[in-house]
């Protein structure tokens, strides 16, 4: 299993949080296509990426794609989130598309995502 965290600064992270569950609780999975390669599938064969479950409540959600996740933690000052899979290629995607539909949401805001890579240190922390 690989992750990495991204911590996104603004004092909008519920909101931005809800959007994001929302969004994936509803999706058609057109937006967490990977942005370069809209013809590459889930499973590497065709179509986007599709949710399999979206689940959020006050200040965390999480957002299941099967073969990677996603979790996020709001506070006041920042949206944190922690991408997770089975191998460096779908961490990837779960980041590719968590950063596109963020960055959409959050465009008014001027919203960026950068994320590193988690090492023990770090995902004990969160």
């Amino acid at each position: 299993m690989v992750s990495a965290q991204a911590r996104v600064r603004t004092d909008r992270a519920g909101r931005y949080l809800a959007q994001l569950g929302e969004h994936a609780g509803h999706l058609s999975a057109p937006a967490f296509r990977h942005p370069r390669r809209h013809g590459e599938g889930g499973h590497g064969h065709g179509g986007p990426a599709r949710v399999v479950r979206a689940e959020w409540s006050g200040a965390d959600a999480s957002i299941d794609f099967g073969w990677g996740r996603c979790t996020l933690r709001a506070t006041e000052t920042e949206l944190i989130l922690r991408a997770e899979a089975a191998d460096p290629r779908q961490l990837r995607r779960v980041q590719e598309g968590i950063t596109a539909r963020l960055e959409l949401i959050g465009r008014r805001d001027h919203l960026t995502v950068t994320w590193q890579p988690e090492t023990p240190e770090i995902a004990d922390r969160s």
